[in-house]
């Protein structure tokens, strides 16, 4: 693939495009999401939740960036897609959003693709939907889940409606035009850093649990376990060198990425944890790291003791192992069991 070399320069009259992102402790790649989007993007607004990593210097560093900052301690991703939709309608002119997160980036041949000029002419109030690209460890295979997801959209002011966990990332008004993309993708770097993801999901399953309280034990676990063995092997495919090669020609090498030590989700469980003891989350799947010893390197008196008894640990165990046979008849009776006791 061409290297790329500029920013595009947009055949649709004075079309700004506008990357909206959301971040909380996200320097770990939060320079190569800046650096990547000033390729195409005339600016990027990142909404930071209270971030400790110096992500908002980071923001207020990168030419082409816009902190806005979310001061709130709510977890509530409706709430912050607003805020970032609010900031990108002061930007006057023909607005194209694009929402995407820390560790999201539309593929790098983008201008090369006759998608984009599609795009910069799409009718105001069209949808955008992208592929999902999930690229794995190894840099050479990735998953990608059959739906289309929506991305982008072409602004015209309509109103967002989102939801508190897992929400849309831009408007999508009730019978809007769509326009699928499918040789641009966007790609995400959540799966690169292992060990990073795991601690997201484990997060996701205590918050779902003690903050939401919408979904009991099993479900939870099926949902937020999805990477152990859950992935159909028609949903796995190899990496398109295109898709990251004019990004690292003007050296964003998302190949070295690394994670921190102790990421802000297990802080949080400490948290948790400290705030309604262990025995509430006996049945969340937290419980493969020894957060007495978490708590003992971080100065927290109390109690963090693991507190399942022989027959949690082995639905738990039972259940990772059944992640990837959803369909089979002894997995369907043992959720049929474990829903009768509660889970």
């Amino acid at each position: 693939m061409e290297a790329i070399q500029s920013s595009p320069s947009p055949s649709s009259d004075d079309v700004k495009l506008l990357c909206l992102t959301p971040t909380k402790n996200e320097a770990w790649i939060l320079r190569h999401h800046l650096a990547a989007a000033s390729v195409w993007a005339t600016k990027t607004i990142v909404a930071d939740q209270l971030s400790t990593d110096g992500s908002r210097d980071i923001v207020r560093s990168s030419p082409g960036a816009e902190l806005v900052c979310n001061d709130s301690p709510v977890y509530d991703e409706n709430a912050r897609q607003k805020m970032l939709l609010g900031a990108a309608r002061k930007v006057p002119g023909r607005r194209i959003l694009f929402g995407l997160d820390a560790d999201e980036m539309l593929s790098s041949n983008l201008l090369s693709s006759p998608e984009w000029e599609k795009i910069l002419n799409a009718a105001p109030g069209t949808v955008l939907r992208f592929r999902w690209v999930n690229i794995l460890p190894d840099f050479k295979t990735a998953w990608i889940p059959p739906n289309l997801i929506a991305l982008g959209f072409v602004d015209d002011g309509s109103e967002h409606q989102g939801v508190r966990i897992h929400s849309s990332r831009v408007p999508h008004p009730p019978n809007a035009p769509t326009l699928d993309c499918k040789d641009i993708v966007v790609l995400h770097f959540q799966y690169v850093v292992w060990e990073r993801m795991v601690s997201k999901q484990r997060w996701y399953q205590a918050w779902e649990h003690h903050k939401h309280g919408v979904k009991g034990p099993l479900d939870i676990f099926r949902q937020y376990n999805h990477m152990h063995g859950s992935w159909n092997k028609e949903e796995l495919f190899p990496v398109d060198p295109a898709w990251l090669a004019g990004y690292e020609a003007r050296g964003i090498n998302y190949r070295e990425l690394k994670g921190e030590p102790v990421t802000w989700w297990d802080r949080e469980i400490l948290d948790y944890l400290r705030e309604a003891g262990p025995d509430r989350f006996r049945r969340i799947a937290i419980w493969d790291q020894d957060w007495a010893k978490h708590a003992a390197a971080a100065g927290i008196q109390g109690n963090f003791a693991d507190p399942r008894n022989l027959g949690e640990r082995f639905a738990h165990r039972a259940l990772k192992m059944s992640q990837g046979h959803r369909g089979n008849l002894l997995t369907r009776g043992l959720e049929f069991v474990l829903r009768r006791r509660g889970w």
